[in-house]
């Protein structure tokens, strides 16, 4: 197996293109578990992180551009994205163990195509979006269309990730991200749910964005569920309609972590709860 840590941009895909069987190296997390259970066996690992770019959280454009090999650890420790996006970062930090999150980066989550990932339905509901760096130059795709299906993502031969971008987030804005897992910590997500809302001077919702993870075989974005709560103060009448949303639209599979009444039913218990703390959050009240 060959090592490469190529030090600009083109390289790394120079790299990628060139050569079948390639991994890119960011955070390690997931690759370095599949090596040592011989899940791959690559002929090649690309390191991004000594790529200009890679390891910086940004401003840009009223939101942040956070490169591809930036840890969760990271994130958790910059106080302009936590103040603008505490979902998301609530999400990164919620991937493994403390020290896996000294590694573990966003690209690297949304790359393994886990339908339970927790960072993208995070992500999903922010609506972030991706530069991909590729033999044809960079494109940006939004975060949703990244993963096609379990372990099969939408990124082509020589195409990596460069860097995640979460828009500006506006007055009255912000978001939350909770699971639903068996144990207290170190598991994966049987259920996610992430919200992202704006508040009037009322308090009514004038936009929102509703993510479910681990209930089908990728993220998905439910427009009915922030239909349900759009123009509407969150009382119990719009959260209930929230919740029936996103129990209507999960379509789990029955398995030894949950059964499919449960996940749908877990799917809206979450809605209800991620929607009254991103509230909360909106009009600079403790969640």
């Amino acid at each position: 197996m060959r090592y490469e840590a190529p030090r600009r941009l083109e390289d790394a895909v120079s790299l990628l293109a060139g050569q079948d069987g390639a991994h890119v190296l960011a955070g390690g997390t997931d690759l370095l578990v599949k090596l040592r259970s011989e899940m791959i066996e690559p002929e090649m690992i690309v390191d991004i992180k000594r790529i200009e770019g890679m390891r910086e959280i940004a401003a840009e454009d009223g939101g942040w551009r956070i490169g591809a090999a930036v840890s969760g650890a990271e994130m958790g420790e910059h106080a302009g994205l936590v103040a603008d996006w505490p979902g998301v970062v609530e999400a990164a930090g919620l991937i493994g163990s403390t020290q896996i999150q000294g590694r573990a980066t966003l690209a690297g989550n949304l790359c393994n195509a886990s339908p339970a990932a927790d960072s993208v339905p995070a992500m999903v509901a922010a609506g972030a979006t991706v530069r991909i760096a590729g033999p044809n130059g960079m494109r940006d795709m939004d975060v949703i269309d990244v993963p096609q299906k379990p372990g099969k993502t939408a990124l082509e031969r020589g195409e990596f990730i460069a860097s995640v971008w979460l828009p500006a987030r506006g007055e009255r804005s912000s978001d939350a991200y909770l699971r639903f897992i068996p144990r207290t910590e170190m598991d994966i997500a049987v259920v996610g749910c992430g919200i992202s809302l704006s508040l009037d001077e009322g308090d009514r919702v004038t936009a929102a964005r509703v993510s479910l993870g681990a209930v089908g075989p990728k993220v998905m974005l439910v427009e009915e569920a922030a239909e349900a709560i759009t123009r509407r103060v969150l009382d119990e009448a719009a959260l209930s309609d929230l919740a029936a949303a996103c129990s209507a639209a999960a379509t789990p599979i029955d398995d030894k972590r949950g059964t499919i009444d449960f996940r749908r039913h877990v799917a809206g218990v979450l809605a209800r709860r991620a929607a009254v703390i991103a509230a909360k959050r909106a009009k600079g009240e403790t969640a």
